[in-house]
């Protein structure tokens, strides 16, 4: 969702629209302009303490103090710019209808340093996804190391084969799940399709060509993102051959590590990369994964916790 958020000490720039909060008397003593008027920021102060000079459609202009204008597309929005305070009263964490774990822990490669990372889905209440002010589509607690999406873009995600989504519907580390969030677990394969080599294959060729250019202007690379991108075309072609999403990859721990240590020369790391490009061809040409995933199923499903989502206790 996009909004134009309020910041309160924002200093509005030289040519930015305002509307006044207060009307404005001429020099006769008699109102210029009444309060609502529209104007046009001509000079703008240095900081909170000092006034704006405003110029007005008839070349009228005024000095006003910062709590005296507000800018004209947040006085447009009015109340729509409290979304975060609505949002906020409705508790959408409490909303999670699947938690799990993914990242280095649910790979098998963590060590003593290692974050728990948290992701999952949540379901709106209908009434507040029908609102003014909608829902956003994921929610964020960096404090916690937690995010989840809004159940309509998980599964837009996971047809469109997302590597991020893919681990959640496949992670082993099931932390909570409601009887809908089970049940979205237990219909996973219908978002596996060979959209997944486009979408895996496409995002590792494009990062390391970012990464070969590092190397050349810089001389070295981020070793935990190429150990990543390594994991991330092995799944690829686990996905096609196997028909399901692995996530731990203990078999390949210290392989992997090494690779995070930057211990593995590039030049090998390069070779093993244009190995696992072939590999994941020859995945693509005897895979039974249909062409596209199942969206009808996907539908019907989001359609039926739409509708669940009208109850009072969550699915």
């Amino acid at each position: 969702m996009n909004r134009t958020h309020l910041t309160p000490d924002l200093i509005y720039s030289v040519g930015t629209q305002v509307v006044t909060k207060v009307p404005i008397v001429g020099a006769s003593g008699r109102m210029a302009h009444p309060s609502g008027a529209v104007g046009v920021v001509v000079q703008a102060p240095v900081d909170l303490e000092h006034s704006y000079r405003v110029r007005f459609p008839d070349g009228f202009e005024s000095a006003f103090r910062r709590d005296e204008l507000v800018m004209l597309a947040h006085f447009k929005r009015g109340e729509l710019d409290d979304a975060n305070d609505v949002l906020a009263s409705h508790r959408l964490f409490d909303r999670v209808i699947l938690r799990v774990v993914i990242g280095s822990r649910a790979y098998g490669l963590e060590t003593e340093s290692s974050d728990t990372d948290l992701r999952g889905v949540y379901l709106p209440p209908a009434e507040l996804h029908w609102s003014l002010f909608g829902v956003p589509e994921q929610l964020e607690n960096d404090a916690t190391q937690e995010c989840y999406w809004e159940l309509q873009k998980f599964v837009t995600l996971a047809l469109k084969a997302n590597p991020n989504v893919f681990e959640c519907l496949f992670s082993p580390l099931v932390e909570f799940a409601t009887p809908l969030g089970r049940e979205l677990l237990a219909m996973r394969e219908c978002f596996l399709s060979r959209v997944a080599y486009q979408t895996f294959n496409g995002y590792v060729l494009s990062q390391f060509k970012k990464m070969q250019s590092d190397i050349r202007n810089h001389g070295e690379v981020k070793w935990k993102h190429v150990m990543h991108l390594i994991r991330l075309l092995r799944s690829g072609i686990c996905t096609l051959k196997n028909g399901y999403v692995p996530v731990r990859v203990e078999s390949q721990r210290e392989e992997l590590l090494a690779i995070k240590r930057g211990e593995v020369a590039w030049s090998e790391v390069e070779a093993l990369r244009l190995s696992l490009h072939r590999e994941f061809d020859q995945a693509l040409s005897e895979t039974k994964l249909p062409e596209r995933p199942d969206y009808d199923r996907a539908n019907t499903f989001l359609i039926r916790a739409r509708r669940l989502a009208l109850e009072e206790t969550l699915p």
